[in-house]
């Protein structure tokens, strides 16, 4: 089957698991297909902790049926197409009910997919996406036309679908979760950043959180791109098979050329990334608007998905001078009495917090670690820590047992101290208590914030807030 022949096939009766932002884009599409008879039906199940509100009345008054308060799809009931939401495991009885009542399930972005799949790019990694979907969104529209970023960045695919402009790129940027039950996605460009414990959860072993990373490639062909860095023990055997299929795969190294006919890494201070043996030199690490290892990676990354869909190396070198770190991402937001405050709420696992106190001066930092405890392995961030750090604040559902971590962490040459709050006002409080001039306070949780907060933005806002009431004689430092 093309792609074209799939973008225009019938879809039949269809059920939409869901009824968040996704669902609810993913409803209102399909619902849109009954006027062009493509779809015969739309059924949107909720699920078993939903309840009726705005977006239900207003599926309703769509002419969408809505069930509520269940995860058991009516027996009799049978469907073409089932379309899940992210954050629906595939192991869930909510999903396996949908899978045994319809003849196809996917995620969301396998249907936008479906329906448009022409000039789209997808990132994956467990950090670094967003940075670099909205870099290389960025990127296009200065030189490419029209492009939108979507997927875990917030804006669903399917909504991308619906709005975008003719010969406009989707850069979609694509979790694990959403990754997992795609079939024939088909990107022309795909990256895979790095793949770090996290969401195990969900997946139950890292074997399986990296295959449903490598299900970003699965269906490449010869004049495709794949971009992978080879940092990680989990990425390595990951570009060994794209090289294998014959691939052009693009190796993505900050600390070393590959040596390969593509590749993206960093030499004498400079950006460079190589296309079928043609070297793009690009501008120095330094004149980047923003600054890190973790950033040149993602720059790099967004620099090779740009030239290899045609902007200039001068078009590359200006966006990169005036980019600026995106909002909870080591985002700076304010200094006051010579403390300087950065929220990084979007650090959700241990290693996005190591890569954030690379970039910051040793003895200095004031972290605040906490949140929803996902059960991941501490114990290397707690070595971090403990020889970084200035102060370690604990905080949240995770609080006691990154504590405990960190203090087992500590030796005579590393021994940040360790305090421990209940929630993240409180945390905030004490580090502005123990801050003296010349340090950092740092947001930089290494956890979900499920259990104060309903998101990681929600969390980095409140801490943005609290930075903006400050005055001078609130730090303990100037006292």
């Amino acid at each position: 089957m093309t792609d074209a022949t799939i973008a225009r096939r019938q879809l039949g009766d269809t059920l939409v698991l869901g009824v968040g932002r996704t669902g609810r884009d993913v409803a209102l599409y399909l619902q849109g297909l009954r006027a062009k008879d493509r779809v015969s039906s739309v059924t949107v199940y909720g699920g078993v902790a939903s309840f009726e509100g705005q977006v239900t009345r207003e599926l309703e008054a769509a002419g969408i049926r809505v069930i509520l308060g269940t995860d058991e799809i009516e027996d009799e009931e049978r469907y073409d197409l089932a379309v899940v939401s992210p954050g629906i495991p595939e192991d869930s009885p909510f999903f396996q009910s949908a899978r045994a009542h319809a003849v196809e399930t996917v995620s969301e972005p396998e249907l936008a997919w479906r329906e448009s799949p022409e000039r789209w790019v997808a990132i994956t990694g467990t950090n670094g996406k967003t940075t670099t979907t909205t870099l290389a969104c960025q990127l296009l529209k200065r030189e490419c036309g029209a492009a939108v970023a979507a997927g875990n960045i917030g804006t669903p695919t399917i909504r991308a679908v619906s709005e975008r402009d003719a010969g406009g790129w989707i850069v979609a940027e694509l979790s694990s979760f959403q990754l997992e039950t795609t079939q024939r996605l088909h990107p022309r460009v795909a990256c895979l950043l790095n793949i770090a414990p996290d969401h195990l959860e969900w997946h139950k072993t890292m074997g399986a959180y990296a295959a449903a990373k490598e299900k970003l490639f699965q269906n490449l062909g010869v004049g495709d791109l794949a971009i992978v860095s080879d940092r990680d023990r989990w990425c390595v055997p990951i570009r060994e098979r794209l090289l294998a299929r014959g691939l052009r795969t693009l190796t993505l190294d900050v600390a070393a050329d590959c040596g390969g006919a593509c590749a993206a890494f960093v030499r004498d201070d400079r950006l460079v990334v190589r296309l079928d043996g043609i070297e793009h030199i690009l501008l120095p690490a330094g004149e980047m608007g923003v600054k890190g290892a973790h950033n040149i990676e993602d720059a790099l990354a967004a620099s090779s998905i740009a030239l290899e869909l045609g902007v200039s190396e001068p078009v590359v070198n200006d966006t990169l001078r005036d980019f600026r770190p995106l909002e909870h991402r080591i985002e700076p937001c304010g200094e006051v009495a010579g403390v300087s405050f950065v929220n990084d709420s979007k650090a959700t696992n241990p290693d996005s917090v190591s890569k954030a106190l690379s970039s910051f001066p040793m003895g200095h930092v004031i972290v605040l670690l906490g949140g929803y405890d996902k059960g991941l392995d501490l114990a290397p961030l707690a070595r971090d820590v403990a020889a970084r750090c200035k102060v370690a604040v604990c905080f949240g559902d995770a609080g006691k047992r990154m504590a405990q971590e960190v203090e087992g962490a500590a030796t005579a040459e590393r021994s940040a101290r360790v305090v421990r709050r209940e929630h993240l006002r409180d945390a905030f409080a004490a580090a502005v208590e123990l801050a003296a001039p010349k340090d950092i306070v740092l947001l930089s949780p290494a956890c979900s914030s499920f259990d104060e907060f309903k998101d990681m933005g929600e969390r980095g806002r409140l801490f943005k807030s609290l930075v903006a009431r400050l005055s001078p004689t609130d730090v303990g430092g100037t006292r």
